[in-house]
């Protein structure tokens, strides 16, 4: 391709996005809402799941052995729980730890325990952590079947519902955003069909003169694609904003509440934007021409 004709392009879509000012100015600011409203449902959906991996590792399997069972089998149960691929991490807890730990919890209320006087009724236990929360269920099992295993627990119902909880918020986000993208395009695509529209006598006497496709295509679509970065730059510069004083009023009051780092988060996000932006300025412009290169 010549550097002349490459110039032309260029000064094309220069002087049709300076002609059109008002359209061009429109079709910026919808590829900025549009992709603005996307990046926040993707940095909720983003948070949402962090929140949902955070719950989901922090379900543990209580582990009570039986009173009577030597030193031996304790550690016995410890050494074989440790070597399951499944778990992470093993914690003794000894019965004196379990009831000051209650007493704790209790507060105020551990004047109850008072009637229990010297006598402690808690077992020794075992906490145990999985690498995955699907491994719970299995894990236990494989646990309970140890020797000198009294009982386990791990909350079966609240954990069935918090994992049918986190799959369903995954599922659903992935769905919203799919939908939300689809209409983005929809949007843009229209957008810049009004600026072909305005231009499609132009188009059409360029093609009596013999102009190629290609030749009345390439200006409209650098066009879409200035648009589109111009459009995702800002709606990316909107969403650093926007997630950086999103983080420090979460953390002003919920200082362990579990987000997405914002770096290298919102850089991957600003690129993702971008691309997005450029890849829906092409799609609109090509669509969009279809109609009028038919002549």
């Amino acid at each position: 391709m010549k550097i002349q004709t490459i110039e032309y392009y260029f000064r094309e879509m220069l002087l049709s996005m300076i002609r059109n000012r008002w359209m061009t100015f429109a079709s910026i600011g919808t590829v900025a809402v549009s992709l603005f409203v996307l990046g926040v449902f993707l940095i909720l959906v983003m948070n949402m799941n962090k929140m949902a991996s955070s719950l989901e590792s922090q379900v543990q399997i209580s582990v009570y052995i039986n009173d009577n069972l030597p030193e031996a089998g304790r550690k016995e149960i410890e050494r074989m729980t440790r070597d399951m691929k499944s778990v992470s991490a093993v914690e003794y807890v000894p019965r004196e730890v379990a009831l000051k730990n209650l007493q704790e919890r209790l507060g105020e209320n551990k004047k109850i325990l008072d009637a229990l006087g010297e006598s402690n009724p808690l077992p020794n236990s075992f906490l145990v952590t999985v690498k995955s929360a699907e491994d719970v269920k299995k894990t236990a099992a494989l646990i309970a079947d140890l020797y000198g295993v009294e009982e386990v627990k791990y909350g079966q119902d609240v954990a069935a519902n918090l994992f049918e909880l986190t799959h369903l918020i995954r599922f659903f986000g992935l769905i919203l955003m799919a939908l939300l993208l689809f209409a983005t395009v929809f949007i843009i695509s229209n957008t810049i069909r009004l600026t072909v529209f305005a231009r499609r006598k132009e188009i059409a006497i360029m093609k009596y003169v013999g102009a190629t496709d290609w030749f009345i295509r390439w200006p409209f679509i650098l066009e879409g694609v200035g648009l589109g970065v111009i459009g995702g730059g800002v709606s990316a510069l909107a969403l650093r904003n926007f997630y950086s004083a999103m983080v420090a009023k979460v953390y002003e009051s919920l200082a362990f509440f579990p987000m997405v780092e914002q770096y290298p988060f919102m850089n991957y996000l600003t690129i993702a934007l971008i691309g997005a932006g450029i890849f829906i300025g092409i799609l609109g412009s090509t669509v969009s021409l279809k109609r009028f290169m038919e002549v």
